[in-house]
């Protein structure tokens, strides 16, 4: 597979061409080929210019761009994610991961990634009209074919689970710093799959985080069930739950201020959720919920087994060296594929 990086769009074309040369001027499928990457950006578990920070690639060079651990087309032309447990992570994450990022501007780098241009909002927004979209839709259809099997304290919620698509609110410090209620860079729905290494079959099951203040206790996730068990239950849901290697789909679509859901696989009922994101969740939530946020989507393999133990939620205390190869020989990492995967129906 090829493999290209730099930090601007320029340098990783110059990347691509040496590959192309390395390889006999021979260019090999990347997953631009089959999927449309245009208004994505990839991040990926590695620091390969070693200035410190997890590696991410976007805009033009994502139409040549394929990592052969992390991020590429398997036999099949269906779109891998692979992440390992210890690995680099983003700065406000202490999980890895291998995950696209909505990226609404596309090219046009005149537009920063924080932009009203670069996001979406709800239309309970007051200026809702000032950004790239009213809503979005995101749709994929997927397996999962590894999650973490070691963990120290496999009775943390994250442990033996990875995120497989999400939404994200765009953190705002003059939001924070206003006390707005907003702006703290939350999720209304994260995506999980889960299976502890003894059983036959794991779990589908999305997050609603509370739009509350990192140090207000009354944040947390909660989770709402799709095909067997949510996280606070350990047991092995058999034939209600989902196998490793078993296709499923999840369509996240944003209307006005409407969150609908769908859910589907072959051998199980369609699965539907419909949540106002401008309204608290419950009587702990935020009052407006997410009604002045702004909002990307996010798809991938997020990886929640964390090596980190000292959180009382998130720190499940998994395996991992921090080399993908010996870790994925161990299986301490997540791997993902995807055979659709669009973005606002492209």
């Amino acid at each position: 597979m090829k493999q290209t990086l730099a930090l601007t769009s320029s340098l990783l074309l110059s990347f691509s061409a040496f590959a192309d040369v390395a390889n006999n001027g021979v260019s090999y499928p990347v997953p631009a080929d089959n999927f449309d990457m245009r208004n994505w950006k990839i991040t990926i578990p590695s620091d390969i210019n070693e200035d410190g920070r997890v590696d991410e690639i976007e805009g033009v060079a994502m139409m040549s761009y394929s990592h052969s651990d992390f991020f590429h087309l398997d036999k099949d032309g269906h779109l891998v994610f692979e992440v390992q447990n210890k690995a680099i992570t983003t700065k406000n994450s202490k999980n890895a991961r291998s995950e696209l990022r909505q990226m609404a501007r596309g090219a046009d780098f005149s537009i920063g990634t924080h932009d009203n241009l670069n996001n979406w909002a709800l239309s309970s927004h007051p200026d809702a009209k000032t950004f790239s979209a009213v809503g979005g839709k995101l749709e994929a259809t997927l397996k999962v074919n590894h999650v973490s099997l070691h963990a120290k304290y496999p009775e943390k919620y994250p442990a033996h689970s990875v995120v497989v698509g999400q939404i994200h609110a765009d953190k705002d410090n003059a939001q924070i710093k206003a006390k707005t209620g907003y702006g703290h860079g939350n999720e209304p729905i994260k995506i999980f799959y889960k299976k502890f290494p003894g059983h036959e079959m794991g779990s589908v099951f999305w997050n609603y985080e509370r739009n509350l203040a990192k140090n207000d206790p009354d944040r947390a996730d909660i989770a709402y069930p799709v095909w067997g068990n949510t996280w606070e239950n350990p047991a092995e849901p058999g034939a209600a739950g989902i196998a490793l290697g078993e296709e499923f789909s999840y369509s996240i679509e944003v209307k006005g201020t409407m969150m609908h859901l769908i859910f589907e696989t072959a051998k199980h009922d369609t699965v539907k959720y419909d949540i106002d994101l401008s309204q608290g969740i419950d009587d702990k939530d935020y009052p407006t919920g997410y009604a002045k946020d702004s909002f990307y989507f996010k798809a991938g393999a997020y990886g929640q087994c964390s090596v980190q133990e000292s959180h009382p939620v998130w720190g499940p205390g998994c395996e991992g060296t921090g080399d993908f190869a010996t870790d994925k020989k161990n299986g301490d990492y997540n791997s993902v594929t995807f055979t659709a995967l669009k973005l606002n129906g492209k």
